[in-house]
């Protein structure tokens, strides 16, 4: 499927970057991010699939359940096996599902929206690429490693670029 080759296409770029990355690189705090890490918004982006992957069965996803696990935003190895074992994960049927979200930081009271799998994903994807355009800025500002072409970038930007060079 066309969503899941995109999930793991965008994978691979972050777990090519990781890579190259030192551990003081992957954990070091960003001024230009707020003084967040890049092993922070690769955290972020895991945590978003794990609680898709884990709300798949019961059918029930609620993001800001997240368990917010430093050892994935500390342990970029860990990071990397997080991110395969996602991208190998991600083919699963697609299904009806309830979003759960609060939107507010003082009330508790939840909301509940009808939405499937697959569109959980491409927010999914979506958000990654965000957080990766993010990640870009934080890796210019701390490293000089060499970046993937299209590294949180949007498929329609890239689209549209094309069109524009023709």
């Amino acid at each position: 499927m066309q969503l899941q080759q995109a999930v793991q296409e965008v994978f691979l770029q972050l777990s090519e970057t990781i890579r190259q990355m030192s551990d003081d690189q992957y954990t070091s705090q960003s001024p230009t991010l707020s003084r967040a890490s890049i092993g922070q918004h690769i955290r972020h982006i895991i945590e978003m699939f794990v609680c898709l992957e884990e709300g798949y069965q019961p059918g029930v996803v609620n993001y800001e359940k997240r368990k917010r696990d430093i050892h994935i935003e500390t342990n970029r190895y860990f990071a990397l096996e997080l991110l395969e074992r996602i991208s190998q994960g991600i083919e699963k049927p697609d299904r009806t599902l309830i979003l759960e979200a609060a939107f507010s930081a003082d009330e508790n009271d939840v909301m509940e929206f009808t939405t499937n799998y697959r569109r959980e994903v491409a927010y999914n994807l979506e958000h990654t690429i965000h957080h990766m355009a993010l990640i870009k800025i934080g890796l210019r500002e701390l490293t000089e490693i060499e970046i993937p072409e299209g590294f949180g970038v949007a498929s329609s930007t890239m689209k549209y670029k094309k069109e524009c060079a023709q």
